[in-house]
C-alpha cells in the first residue's frame, strides 16, 4: 500500500471507455487504417451503459481510496479488500456516521468488485480476486450478508388487460404505451430491447434491432445479451389485446415511417418527437399502470410500487405461456434452460406435489 492517492501521481480516476490498443512505433501508413477500426472494436468490446455503471463504480473505489490516504493504484489485493470490507459494514464514507445504516447489498459489492477489475485490466494491470486478502473477505461477506434474491412480480394475462384499461386510447400517449406493455410482454423483451427498436433495419446508429410486418404477425430481430436473435410476435385473439394491431396503430397514428419505434409525446400530446425513448419509461409505466388497476391491491401502495418493473413483463410470458420450455427460452433469449425455469416460477409452483407422491 501507499499513502499518495491516484491524483498526486497524475493518474486517472475513472476510464469511461476501455482503454485503446497500443500502436507499434514505425507502424507502416497502410495498417494505420486498420488500427482505428481495432480501436472501434475495442470500443464496442462493452456496451456504453456497461461502461457508465464501471465508470462509477471506480469512481467511489477511487474516493474512498482517497478518503483513506491511500492509492487505487497499482492494484493491491490488501487496498481492495479493505474496501469491500467497508462497503459491507456501512463505513465506505456514504453511511458512515449514520446510524440505523446497512452496508451495501452483497450484489453491490460484487459487481463494484468486477467493476475495479475491468478498470485494471483496461490499464494493463491485473488484480488478482483469488488473493486470500480479497476472497476470503468476500466469502465471509456472502455468509454474513447474503439474502434471498428479490423477484419482481410477473404481470399476468389479467394483469396486463386491467393496465390496458387505464391507459386512454384516444391520445397518442395511450396509443404509445398500450403498444409498449402489449409487446413488451408477447415478446418477453427486456426494457431496453423495447424501446431500441427501430422501424426497419439499419436505420439508427444506438437501435439495439428492428421489427417487421407480416400477414401473421411482427418478427423482431433483435441484439441482446446473448448476441442477435430473432423473434415472433404473432397476432392476437381480439384486436383489443393483439400486440401487433397495436403496434400498427401506433405507427399509423404517430406518422412514423423511420427510424425509432417509441419516441416521446409532447405538444401536449399532440406530436410526437424524434427522440428515442429511454429504457427507464418502461419501469415508469409498468408501475404507474399496475398501480392505477389495483394490481396486487392486497398490498400497500409502497409496497406494490416495489413489486413490479419493466421486467415484470417478461416474467409475465413465461409464467404464462403453457407452451414447451424450449420455445419460452429461444423467446426470451436465455442461454441456459435454468435461466428460464426462474420465470416460470409462478406457473410451475406447486405442479408437482411431491407430499402426495410420497403417499401422505
Amino acid at each position: 500500500m501507499t499513502d499518495n492517492t491516484a491524483a498526486d501521481n497524475g493518474l486517472p480516476e475513472i476510464l469511461p471507455s476501455p482503454a485503446p490498443l497500443p500502436v507499434p512505433p514505425g507502424l507502416p501508413a497502410h495498417l494505420r487504417d486498420l488500427t482505428d477500426r481495432a480501436r472501434n472494436y475495442v470500443e464496442a468490446a462493452s456496451s456504453a451503459n456497461t461502461r457508465k455503471a464501471y465508470a462509477s463504480d471506480w469512481r467511489h473505489f477511487s474516493a474512498w481510496c482517497r478518503r483513506q490516504n491511500l492509492s487505487p493504484l497499482p492494484p493491491d489485493p490488501l487496498v481492495v479488500g479493505l474496501y469491500i470490507t467497508a462497503c459491507a459494514s456501512g463505513s465506505d464514507g456514504v453511511t458512515a456516521g449514520r446510524r440505523g445504516l446497512k452496508g451495501s447489498s452483497v450484489s453491490t459489492i460484487e459487481r463494484r468488485l468486477s467493476a475495479i477489475c475491468w478498470n485494471y485490466v483496461q490499464r494493463g494491470q491485473k488484480l488478482d480476486r483469488k488473493d486470500r486478502a480479497i476472497a476470503t473477505v468476500l466469502a465471509g461477506i456472502r455468509n454474513r450478508h447474503a439474502a434471498p434474491p428479490l423477484q419482481k412480480d410477473a404481470i399476468l394475462p389479467e394483469d396486463l388487460i386491467a393496465m390496458l384499461e387505464t391507459l386512454d386510447r384516444g391520445t397518442l400517449r395511450g396509443l404509445r404505451d398500450r403498444a409498449m406493455l402489449l409487446l413488451g410482454f408477447a415478446g418477453g423483451l427486456r426494457r431496453s430491447e423495447i424501446v431500441g427498436l427501430d422501424c426497419g433495419r439499419d436505420q439508427t446508429e444506438d437501435g439495439r434491432g428492428w421489427i417487421e410486418v407480416l400477414d401473421k404477425g411482427l418478427l423482431l430481430t433483435l441484439r441482446g445479451k446473448t448476441g442477435w436473435r430473432e423473434v415472433e410476435v404473432g397476432r392476437g385473439s381480439s384486436d383489443t389485446t393483439c400486440p401487433v394491431y397495436a403496434v400498427e396503430t401506433w405507427i399509423k397514428f404517430a406518422k412514423i415511417i423511420k427510424g425509432p419505434l417509441f419516441r416521446r409525446v409532447r405538444g401536449q400530446g399532440k406530436d410526437v418527437g424524434p427522440d428515442r425513448l429511454n429504457d427507464q419509461e418502461i419501469a415508469r409505466l409498468v408501475k404507474r399502470t399496475a398501480l392505477a388497476a389495483g394490481v396486487r391491491g392486497d398490498l400497500t401502495e409502497g409496497e406494490r410500487a416495489q413489486k413490479f418493473s419493466g421486467h415484470s413483463l417478461r416474467a409475465g410470458l413465461a409464467s404464462s405461456a403453457e407452451v414447451d420450455e424450449r420455445h419460452v427460452q429461444k423467446q426470451l433469449g436465455h442461454a441456459s434452460a435454468e435461466m428460464t425455469r426462474k420465470y416460470q416460477r409462478r406457473r410451475d409452483r406447486f405442479r408437482v406435489n411431491l407430499t402426495k407422491a410420497a403417499g401422505l
